[in-house]
């Protein structure tokens, strides 16, 4: 009420004022104040209109003169503007409505109006606001909320699918907060494996499942893992009150952050007997100290060929000292002759898993090159994928060079194991040279070791037979016979 009474007070004080103003400056004033302005006749039809926004379609506002104001909207914006006319005659506060305007451009041009009765005829002047901007941001915020839900929505399901696989998982997992050792989480398979102790773990420091000679390692291996992200493996025991495991436990710590804060998923697996353990160390001494005793080389290297480990024989083919020279480097810096034939290795082996018999060279630190036949395998299991490579030298299965004979190889067979041992160039080169010797010496025979006549039969001039002849060394050069 008091409301009204000030809108009354402020009505009465601004026709005071302003009740020496012309027509046209009062048309001028309505034109400036509002983006749109629409003079109503009794009926409802729009007699004049008046744009202040020159972002306005003028072309299509311009066409609403002379029609009904309530056909200029939307259907479900026809009752209001019906509202708007029967409230312009009452000596209300007039209220704004927002209404649609369809446009042959696209979406709808919404405005806001208010209207007022002009005299006593029934004329109704409407103010508008046009109000696109705000409909921009309208739509805006619809599609933000629109996105937050379907990402909301997703979330959601990916929280359902990971939780539904921690608590279906076979092995026993803990989350646990990384500052105050609390236990947040367990699975069902941890909850089996500590019994009693479940229900008390939840919200308590994972340290009290523990019995009190393992709490030094357990707290040593998450200070090592909140420091660095992960940490080995420790072995501990539980607590015998309550839990239902009898024997040592293997803890596995993984650091990950949430919600700006660190926690810790740790595993709890079985422990292999101590004896076994031991058991398993020494086999692998043993495997170590054949392997660095094998008379073949043996080296292993990561996927990018950088070598991690090789033996003694190994060494002394590249003409190392120690292993700490060969650790770091490029295996195709001492084995294959070009980058090409090692990466066909390479290749190879990552396709089918292993490849053998691959003959090669390896190139030794100061220049020695031995023929050697390299196999090897790519174990692309755990955590490290790696390839091992076993070089063995050709040097000891050769036998001795026959005399130079004058037979060419009996096979295709005989020429085709040199590839991969020789370039193709030097054995096509080899070839050609040995083939040329042969039909020289062949035609000397049958014209009596006249050089003249050897030319003429084998299609070439005197000189270059000449050429040929030191070239082989066959015979020394002197002057044709008749």
């Amino acid at each position: 009420m008091r409301l009204a009474r000030i809108a009354v007070i402020d009505l009465r004080a601004l026709k005071k004022s302003l009740g020496s103003l012309t027509a046209d400056a009062a048309a001028r004033l309505v034109s400036a104040s509002t983006d749109i302005a629409l003079v109503v006749d009794g009926d409802g039809i729009i007699e004049d209109v008046s744009i202040g926004n020159d972002e306005l379609p003028r072309d299509e506002v311009d066409c609403w003169v002379g029609k009904p104001w309530v056909d200029t909207v939307t259907i479900e914006s026809r009752p209001k503007i019906r509202e708007l006319l029967s409230e312009a005659g009452s000596r209300r506060v007039p209220r704004w409505r927002q209404v649609n305007h369809p446009s042959n451009r696209g979406a709808d041009l919404p405005v806001r109006y208010s209207a007022l009765q002009l005299g006593q005829g029934g004329r109704v002047v409407a103010l508008g606001r046009e109000l696109r901007a705000m409909a921009q941001l309208q739509q805006h915020l619809v599609n933000a909320q629109q996105s937050m839900e379907r990402e909301y929505a997703r979330l959601r399901s990916t929280e359902t699918r990971y939780r539904l696989l921690f608590q279906k998982s076979s092995e026993s997992v803990l989350i646990v907060d990384a500052s105050t050792l609390r236990v947040n989480e367990a699975n069902a398979a941890a909850v089996a494996l500590l019994g009693k102790s479940a229900k008390r773990a939840i919200g308590r420091s994972i340290l009290e499942l523990l019995e009190p000679a393992s709490v030094q390692a357990a707290q040593n291996m998450i200070a090592t893992a909140r420091a660095t992200g992960t940490a080995e493996d420790v072995r501990v025991q539980l607590h015998a009150a309550g839990s239902n495991q009898q024997g040592d436990m293997i803890l596995s710590p993984s650091l990950f952050r949430q919600d700006n804060a660190a926690h810790l998923l740790i595993r709890l697996t079985r422990a292999a007997p101590e004896h076994a353990g031991v058991s398993s160390s020494l086999v692998q001494r043993n495997l170590v100290k054949v392997v660095e005793s094998l008379p073949d080389g043996f080296v292993v290297t990561d996927l990018e060929l950088s070598i991690q480990m090789a033996n003694a024989a190994f060494l002394d083919l590249a003409q190392l000292a120690s292993v700490e020279q060969a650790r770091g480097g490029q295996l195709d810096q001492f084995v294959g002759r070009s980058s090409v034939e090692i990466n066909g290795l390479i290749s190879n082996i990552k396709q089918h898993g292993s490849a053998r018999n691959f003959a090669t060279v390896v190139r030794g630190q100061f220049g020695v090159v031995e023929d050697v036949e390299i196999a090897g395998v790519a174990v692309m299991g755990g955590t490290d994928p790696c390839l091992g490579f076993t070089v063995r030298p050709l040097g000891r299965r050769m036998t001795a060079s026959a005399a130079p004979g004058r037979e060419l190889p009996h096979s295709t067979k005989q020429l085709t194991e040199l590839v991969g041992r020789v370039p193709m160039k030097t054995i096509v080169r080899e070839t050609t040279d040995l083939i040329e010797r042969l039909c020289i010496e062949a035609a000397l025979e049958l014209v009596g070791e006249n050089r003249a006549s050897a030319a003429e039969m084998l299609g070439l001039s005197r000189q270059s037979l000449y050429v040929k002849l030191r070239r082989y060394g066959i015979v020394d050069i002197g002057i044709d016979e008749a």
